[in-house]
């Protein structure tokens, strides 16, 4: 069985590293050719610890965001868990139900790492293999400024396609909870099961 996973990086983060990037603005031409606002699509992950409302970059991670806003529309994410946990690093969820059943997935997607887009503190990367072109449905969300997930020169790194718009106090609050060993996980997982109870896309 194959986890998606953030290794080896998840273990040998180059520490100090930090990059800021503000969300690139997103716009489209009305009928009459006047330039209008875009309002990205958004999405309320509703966990037993509380709501995480995200806004998911249809414009920058077209593959990526069409991927997991039809997971959250075919309701895969519900009753899914959050199952890695790294404070200072990631919380990782979106593949593995309450009694550590891997789900079934779609085929994997192609990886939009180079789109520009950093993995700061409070954005959705999609979590993969060491196969770059292997993510499916599990996502992480960046608890810091992780500049050693980007894509670099020659290297694909994770790709970016969303961020918390509200709610990083609940993202902070599944970072605080004690880990240890469960299900197929030696280590990092909560030994408080964090579950994904529902989630929807609320606009579009």
């Amino acid at each position: 069985m194959k986890f998606r996973s953030l290794i080896p990086v998840a273990r040998l983060l180059a520490a100090g590293l930090t990059v800021f990037a503000a969300a690139a603005a997103h716009s489209a031409t009305g009928d009459a050719g006047t330039p209008t606002s875009k309002e990205d699509p958004m999405v309320v992950m509703h966990t037993n610890l509380g709501d995480i409302r995200i806004e998911v970059f249809e414009d920058d991670a077209p593959k990526t965001a069409a991927n997991f806003i039809q997971y959250v529309k075919d309701g895969f994410y519900a009753g899914t868990i959050f199952h890695r946990v790294i404070p200072g690093f990631v919380i990782q969820g979106g593949g593995f139900d309450e009694n550590y059943r891997q789900k079934s997935t779609r085929d994997p997607i192609s990886n939009e790492s180079d789109n520009g887009v950093d993995n700061d503190r409070g954005t959705l990367s999609m979590a993969r293999t060491n196969d770059p072109d292997s993510a499916t449905s599990q996502f992480f969300i960046n608890l810091s400024d992780n500049a050693p997930l980007n894509a670099g020169r020659g290297r694909p790194g994770y790709a970016v396609f969303g961020k918390v718009t509200d709610g990083m106090d609940v993202v902070d609050r599944i970072a605080d909870v004690q880990t240890g060993s469960a299900g197929p996980f030696r280590q990092d997982a909560p030994q408080e099961m964090v579950v994904i109870e529902s989630a929807e896309v609320v606009s579009e």
